[in-house]
């Protein structure tokens, strides 16, 4: 799952979801230096990325994906899921709750400025000014995430046979997101309940 995902299974925790959006820049014993919540997301994220991984529809979504760009479709599969759980009306309803789910994660990651990982704190302003988290709803968004996987992979040429392999897959890769989904949000809650009860 890519960040909507991660945002949205913080279940409105703020400590959680920073720990939860900033784990990939977060490397070994540094996650030592953030409070015992933000860890808590820290760990919440690992779980969300362990579970996908191993799921049937995941495996299934990369092995699609794999065709177009070899080990980079878990990458390109994780925007995907992005944008079906952008789009999933039992989730974001209308346009409009998605835009405040977006804008309230936004403002939330801004109030903690002093803590963010430099290179995540260098990103956030491309996040909230190109709206990423609202704009995994339209093609054209996915389209810009995948150019942006590219430009930061080192092998990845284009990612032009990625997007016309999602477009033509399109009800697959949306049947694997909810096999995914409808396992994993529970899965989450639990885990969550279990961290912060430890």
């Amino acid at each position: 799952m890519n960040y909507l995902a991660h945002a949205f299974l913080s279940f409105n925790h703020p400590d959680i979801l920073v720990g939860n959006m900033i784990n990939d820049f977060v490397k070994g014993k540094q996650q030592y230096t953030y409070s015992p919540e933000i860890q808590k997301g820290l760990r919440l994220h690992r779980f969300i990325d362990h579970f996908t991984d191993h799921h049937p529809a995941t495996r299934a979504s990369y092995k699609l994906m794999y065709k177009a760009v070899g080990r980079y479709g878990n990458a390109l599969t994780d925007v995907i899921y992005d944008h079906f759980l952008a789009n999933d009306i039992r989730e974001f309803p209308d346009d409009q709750s998605l835009l405040h789910f977006a804008l309230k994660t936004y403002s939330l990651l801004e109030a903690r400025k002093d803590i963010l990982p430099e290179p995540f704190l260098v990103m956030l302003p491309y996040m909230k000014d190109h709206n990423w988290l609202y704009n995994y709803r339209k093609p054209e968004g996915i389209k810009k995430s995948f150019v942006g996987v590219g430009r930061r992979s080192t092998h990845l040429k284009s990612t032009e046979s990625a997007f016309t392999l999602f477009e033509m897959e399109y009800p697959f890769l949306k049947e694997c997101y909810y096999s995914l989904w409808d396992d994993l949000k529970p899965a989450t809650e639990e885990e969550l309940n279990k961290l912060l009860n430890d």
